[in-house]
């Protein structure tokens, strides 16, 4: 077969199959938001708050007022953009005039709320640099910890989360998991000094509430027992809810909605826990019992 008659046969099944499936037709001439875009606005946005950490820019020395006026005034422009789209795009039923004007007010409460984001997020430095050991500074918190990228991008994405915005928020939160292998749900309720350490494989459920003062190490679950019933546990609290000054060590599993971990716990490693554990408790699953060797005289040799 040729290239050309090879093309061509490829492309005619592609025709058909852009015809018969729903999901590859624009919804009456509607276009999505940008991915691209939503991206690009994330990492943007970080400039404003972490300013001279991820882009250099001399008015902020001069004039810092003028500064956040200036970056807000075209990140503004940029959200609004995908809001309006995405919610014309998902939302049948509703006029553009009703779309341009929803889509106005979300994105000027959204930029009214992020300097209280800001505060929060400082405090999720502070926790990190408490919290970890091997954190020189908390410059270093800002600058490498992956744990800190995706507690940023999940605290944006949750305001929008709130405002009932179509597909922004979970583009943004699937971004950073692509980025750290760090799930974090949009839809996630997490208080203030929230610290993950290492965090690859950490997964935080939708309906997840976490205290204050909380701490999750690499490879953390929480989840929900089940979702054999699929769309009909839309909107049921199906994961766990942690109280204040709990840590999680890693590879555990905590789920279930009715779970609850109680304050100033501590769950080790290894452990899976579908049932409520008081306060002050610790949780450790039994370890299996080690056999230790002892070398001949070569590395490779053992003795039984």
């Amino acid at each position: 077969m040729k290239k050309a008659e090879s093309i061509m046969m490829a492309a005619e099944a592609f025709a058909e199959n852009y015809g018969k499936e729903p999901l590859f037709q624009p919804r009456h001439g509607k276009e999505m938001p940008k991915r691209a875009a939503v991206i690009q606005f994330i990492r943007d946005l970080r400039q404003i708050m972490f300013p001279g950490y991820f882009g250099e820019d001399s008015m902020r020395k001069i004039d810092s007022e003028h500064f956040a006026t200036y970056r807000i005034n075209h990140l503004y422009d940029v959200l609004k953009r995908e809001v309006e789209t995405a919610i014309w795009y998902m939302e049948e039923g509703k006029t553009k005039e009703e779309v341009e004007i929803e889509a106005e007010r979300i994105c000027s409460e959204f930029f009214v709320e992020l300097p209280d984001v800001q505060r929060i997020l400082l405090t999720d430095v502070q926790a990190g640099y408490d919290g970890d050991p091997a954190a020189k500074s908390k410059e270093e918190i800002i600058f490498c910890y992956p744990g800190l990228l995706a507690i940023y991008v999940y605290r944006v994405a949750h305001i929008l989360y709130e405002k009932k915005v179509p597909l922004i928020p979970r583009i943004m939160t699937e971004y950073v998991h692509g980025r750290t292998g760090i799930d974090i749900n949009p839809g996630a309720e997490i208080g203030e000094y929230f610290f993950i350490d290492h965090g690859t494989g950490i997964v935080i459920g939708e309906t997840t509430k976490i205290g204050k003062y909380v701490k999750l190490y690499q490879g953390v679950t929480l989840g929900a027992l089940s979702t054999r019933d699929g769309q009909q546990l839309s909107g049921v609290k199906r994961h766990p809810t942690i109280e204040d000054h709990v840590t999680i060590y890693s590879n555990s599993s905590v789920l279930g909605g009715e779970t609850v971990i109680g304050e100033n716990t501590i769950i080790g490693g290894n452990t899976f826990i579908t049932r409520s554990i008081p306060a002050n408790t610790k949780v450790s699953a039994k370890s299996p019992e080690l056999v230790i060797k002892s070398p001949k005289k070569h590395a490779w040799d053992w003795e039984d």
